[in-house]
């Protein structure tokens, strides 16, 4: 007997809903897309250890939603957190402050539910995270960049801004910004300019969104100022992970804000509570390991940069502009304006490549045609080396550009 037809769902899906995703068919050879880490430095003995002791002292609370430690997450969880971001970021804060999300990324959609609506305006970095943009534009809201710079965002570029909106009588929701290991371009804002981001922000009446996703991998000997949330708690609502310090498929992230934000949060959080267990792993292993851990990580990142860098200078000569991380996974590159890197997808797809097309992680996308991040934390230091050259290959072979790769000029014609 043949199967029945179902539904015919196509009509039934809401307005606005969004293109299939396509079936996962594994990642390609020289994979420098997303968010991953390097697989090697997940210490999976130790976590394994961790669990147990975890499970051992505490594993009968899993009968209990949020182990019974309430809405906000795991107590120790939230202890990690007070207690990194005290050493490590100047933030005094107590675990009351902190909510638990899954990812980051939660954190962002909770701070968006909270206050955007169809017809607002935010304030954001000319070239930001992609999954944040895209956030932003599915509610209807309008996106006003600001320009950056080598340290980050411009204040002369944010005062103008806020002077333009305030003259047509608009006051945004929120200033969006990465000011530790900005991503994509991975510069660190420095004292002087937080301190008048603040201040301008005060002035306009609007609050400051701080994403430091990528705020504790930085290289040895770089220094990072205090979160901005550290600098006027009441002005900021700050987000931050341990998904990229420790395992991207652990959803392990927190917000901290004033109680009077952080409450409204927890309303919206309707998923009865992060995963314990990763909570639970997570703040057992860190709280013993995590300066440890960390320095090694970021160690054997910045190798992987320096890998990286040669690879592109060797493969792509002065065709390409490097903005060299202080920190972080991610190299963002400008080609010249003849290249769209849009056009080079598919080509580089069908050789194995895949890298962040730089459209994707600005304000105006066409200002970016030719720009172009890529992750350098999970290829090996081989796979960085041979990525490079494929993709300068399928680069040269659509657009003529770069010239010369490897010391060996690319005949004409």
């Amino acid at each position: 007997m043949s199967p029945q037809p179902g539904p015919d769902y196509a009509r039934l899906f809401r307005k606005g809903a969004p293109e299939p995703t396509p079936r996962f068919t594994g990642f390609p050879k020289y994979n420098f897309v997303g968010g991953h880490n390097d697989p090697t430095r997940v210490p999976v003995a130790a976590l394994a250890e961790a669990a147990a002791a975890a499970l051992t002292r505490e594993g009968a609370s899993l009968a209990l939603y949020n182990l019974g430690h309430g809405p906000q997450g795991h107590a120790g969880m939230r202890d990690l957190v007070v207690d990194k971001l005290r050493r490590h970021r100047g933030v005094a804060c107590t675990r009351d402050d902190v909510l638990i999300t899954s990812g980051s990324l939660q954190g962002l959609d909770l701070v968006n539910d909270l206050l955007l609506e169809p017809g607002d305006t935010v304030l954001v970095e000319e070239l930001s995270y992609g999954g944040a943009l895209s956030r932003i534009r599915k509610r209807g809201v309008t996106i006003v960049p600001v320009a950056l710079d080598g340290e980050g965002m411009r204040m002369d570029a944010l005062s103008d801004a806020l002077d333009g909106l305030k003259a047509r009588g608009v006051v945004p929701k929120y200033l969006y910004t990465i000011p530790t290991i900005q991503n994509p371009t991975g510069s660190i804002l420095p004292l002087e300019r937080r301190q008048q981001m603040l201040s301008l922000a005060r002035a306009h009446g609007v609050p400051v969104f701080e994403d430091e996703c990528y705020a504790d991998l930085i290289w040895a000997g770089a220094q990072a100022p205090p979160a901005l949330y550290a600098l006027d708690p009441a002005q900021v609502i700050h987000i931050g992970s341990f998904s990229k310090t420790l395992a991207p498929a652990l959803r392990a992230a927190y917000a901290v804000a004033p109680w009077p934000v952080l409450s409204r949060l927890l309303s919206l959080k309707t998923d009865g509570g992060t995963g314990a267990v990763e909570q639970m792993l997570v703040a057992e292993y860190f709280s013993k390991h995590f300066d440890s851990h960390v320095a090694a990580l970021s160690g054997v990142l910045e190798g992987k940069l320096q890998a990286m860098l040669e690879a592109v200078a060797r493969e792509f000569g002065s065709a390409a502009e490097c903005f060299v991380p202080k920190g972080g996974i991610f190299l963002w590159l400008k080609l010249p304006e003849a290249v769209d890197v849009r056009k080079l997808v598919k080509p580089a797809a069908e050789r194995g490549i895949q890298f962040n097309p730089g459209p994707e992680w600005a304000c105006d996308p066409e200002s970016a045609k030719s720009q172009l991040r890529l992750c350098f934390a999970l290829p090996s230091k081989e796979e960085i080396r041979e990525g490079v050259a494929a993709f300068a290959r399928v680069c040269y072979e659509q657009t003529g550009i770069p010239a010369q790769s490897g010391n060996i000029r690319h005949a004409p014609g």
